[in-house]
C-alpha cells in the first residue's frame, strides 16, 4: 500500500488547511505527505503571533510528533525536513478574524490566485464551551473562512468537517441532509442568527456592567451557550454552534461548491500511519480513562444504546475521498457525508464497557506510587436520571459529608481521601451531563452517500488507500488492542 499514491488529482494542487495543528488536520497532512509527495503546496493556517510562531509551532506539535515516525522512516529525516520545507507553507491566522486573521495583503493575494481546494477542520469542540468562543470559532469562523474561498479563483471546493451530532438527539435514521437557515431541532422555537449574537453581546454588557471576574464571566458565558443550544433543541454548545456553522455555510455559499463531512465519535487511528495514535480526550474515551483509574464505577446511560464510533485516519481518508470525486463531479446542492459506524457495523455502550473491563483486569493502570488499580467488574449503568441520582445520594453522598467532618475535626488528616472521592462523585456526575446525549442515543446514520463515496474509491483502485470501510473493523480487536493501549499511551 505504501508504494501506492492517491488519484492524481491531488498532483500539482494547492491545498490550505485550517486548524492544522488538531487531530484530525495533522492525521490529514501527515497523509498527503506520505502518499502523495507530488502535491503542489500545502497551506496551513495555524493560531500564533507572527508566522515565525506558526512555523515553529507546526514544527514542534506536528513535524516532530510521534505520528510522523512512519514517514520518517520511510523518507529519512533529511529527506522529509525537505519536503516538508519545499510543500508546506505555515501561515499566522486565526478564523475567528476577517481575512481569517491574515493580514499581509500580498499574501493573501497570492493564496487567492494558487488555493484549489479549502478543507475546513478549524473548531472548538468543547461540549461545554463559553458560548462567545464557540460562535467566533464554529459560526463566523465558518464565515470567514467561506468569504475568504469567494475570493480563491481556482477554487474547486470548500470541504467542510463538521459533527455527525449536529442532528441532536434524534432518534431513527437520520439523513444526510443539510440544514435550512433558521432551522431548529425544537419546533417550537425560532433560530435568528441576529438574535443570537445580540442575546450574547447583551450578556456581555451585563456582565461588564456588573464588574464581573474573569472566572465569573466564563461561567456565565458556558452557561449561556448551554441555555441557547437546549432552548432550540441541541444538547450542548458544541453541536448548536456547528449546526450553525453549517446552516450559514449552505446559506451564503452562492455557486461555491460545499461538502460537508460529519463524523462521529472520532477515536485513535485504525491503520494509518500506524494503529492506535490518538490526542486529547474524546468523549468515549473520558470513560475508558475514570474507570481505568478507579475514579469512575457507574456511569448514567444505556447500555444497549448505540456508540457511534470511527477511527480518525477513516475519517481522513474520507475527506482525501470526498475532495477526488468533487473535482470532477460539480454539485450547486449541498453534498453531506456521514462518516460513521451505526448503519453498517453498530458497537453498543454495553459493548466498549465489557471490552474496558476486560483491558483493565489484564493490563492494570499504575498510580503514581507505581502500584496497579485493579478493577473488580465493568461500569455499572443507569439507564434513568432517578436512579442514578439516587444511586449517588444514597451510597456516596452521605459518606462524603461525614468524611469531610472527619477531616474538618481532624486537622485535615484525611485530606487526600476526602478530596479523592468527592473527585470519583463530581466526575460521574460531571460526565453524565455532558455525555447523556451519546450514551442515549437511538439513532444511526444513513450513509448512502458515504457509501457511493466508497464504491467510487474502489472502482478507482482506491479503496485500499483511502479505507473508511466501518464493516472491516472487528470492535474487540481493535478496542483491546489497538483504541485502549492508544489511550493510555499517548493521553496519559
Amino acid at each position: 500500500m505504501e508504494s501506492r499514491t492517491i488519484h492524481p488529482f491531488l498532483e500539482d494542487k494547492t491545498l490550505l488547511i485550517t486548524g492544522a495543528t488538531g487531530f484530525l488536520a495533522k492525521l490529514l497532512v501527515e497523509k498527503i505527505l506520505r502518499v502523495q509527495p507530488n502535491v503542489k503546496k500545502l497551506y496551513l493556517l495555524i493560531r500564533a503571533s507572527d508566522n515565525n510562531s506558526a512555523k515553529e509551532r507546526f514544527t514542534h506539535e506536528v513535524v516532530r510528533s510521534e505520528l510522523f515516525n512512519v514517514i520518517k522512516e520511510k523518507m529519512g529525516t533529511v529527506n522529509l525536513y525537505s519536503l516538508v520545507q519545499e510543500k508546506v507553507f505555515v501561515i499566522s491566522g486565526d478564523v475567528s478574524y476577517e481575512n481569517m486573521g491574515i493580514t499581509n495583503s500580498e499574501l493573501r493575494e497570492k493564496m487567492h490566485k494558487e488555493i484549489d481546494i479549502i478543507i475546513n477542520s478549524a473548531a472548538t469542540t468543547n461540549f461545554y464551551e463559553r458560548y462567545d468562543t464557540a460562535m467566533n470559532v464554529n459560526v463566523v469562523g465558518a464565515m470567514n473562512v467561506l468569504t475568504f474561498a469567494k475570493c480563491c479563483t481556482k477554487l474547486k471546493m470548500l470541504l467542510h468537517v463538521s459533527t455527525a451530532y449536529v442532528c441532536g438527539k434524534a432518534t431513527g435514521v437520520l439523513s444526510e441532509k443539510p440544514f435550512v437557515m433558521c432551522e431548529t431541532i425544537n419546533e417550537n422555537s425560532y433560530l435568528d442568527m441576529d438574535v443570537e449574537r445580540s442575546v450574547l453581546a447583551n450578556k456581555l454588557k451585563e456582565l461588564e456592567a456588573l464588574n464581573a471576574t474573569p472566572k465569573e464571566v466564563t461561567k456565565a458565558m458556558k452557561e449561556l451557550g448551554i441555555q441557547r443550544a437546549k432552548l432550540h433543541g441541541w444538547q450542548n454548545t458544541y453541536s448548536f454552534t456547528k449546526a450553525m456553522g453549517e446552516m450559514v455555510l449552505g446559506h451564503l455559499k452562492e455557486n461555491l461548491q460545499l461538502v460537508i463531512i460529519r463524523p462521529t465519535i472520532i477515536t485513535s487511528t485504525f491503520k494509518e500511519p500506524f494503529p492506535g495514535w490518538i490526542e486529547g480526550v474524546r468523549t468515549v474515551d473520558s470513560f475508558i480513562v475514570a474507570y481505568g483509574k478507579g475514579v469512575l464505577k457507574f456511569y448514567y446511560g444505556d447500555p444497549n444504546s448505540k456508540l457511534d464510533v470511527i477511527p480518525g485516519d477513516m475519517v481522513v481518508n474520507s475527506i482525501l475521498a470526498a475532495a477526488i470525486v468533487h473535482e470532477n463531479q460539480y454539485s450547486q446542492e449541498v453534498v453531506i457525508y456521514h462518516i460513521s459506524s451505526s448503519s453498517r457495523d453498530p458497537l453498543k455502550n454495553a459493548d466498549i464497557m465489557y471490552f474496558t473491563f476486560q483491558y483493565f483486569t489484564k493490563n492494570p493502570w499504575v498510580n503514581k506510587d507505581g502500584k496497579p488499580i485493579k478493577v473488580r467488574a465493568p461500569l455499572r449503568p443507569f439507564s434513568s436520571k432517578a436512579s442514578f441520582h439516587k444511586h449517588v445520594s444514597t451510597h456516596y453522598l452521605p459518606l462524603l459529608k461525614m468524611l469531610k467532618f472527619v477531616n474538618l475535626v481532624s486537622c485535615h488528616f484525611f485530606d487526600k481521601t476526602y478530596r479523592n472521592m468527592k473527585r470519583k462523585i463530581y466526575t460521574a456526575i460531571r460526565l453524565s451531563e455532558l455525555y447523556e446525549p451519546y450514551v442515549f442515543f437511538y439513532g444511526s446514520f444513513d450513509d448512502v452517500n458515504t457509501e457511493k463515496l466508497r464504491l467510487a474509491m474502489k472502482k478507482i483502485n482506491m479503496d485500499e488507500v483511502l479505507n473508511f470501510d466501518p464493516r472491516c473493523i472487528k470492535w474487540e480487536d481493535y478496542l483491546m488492542n489497538t483504541h485502549i493501549p492508544g489511550v493510555v499511551k499517548y493521553l496519559f
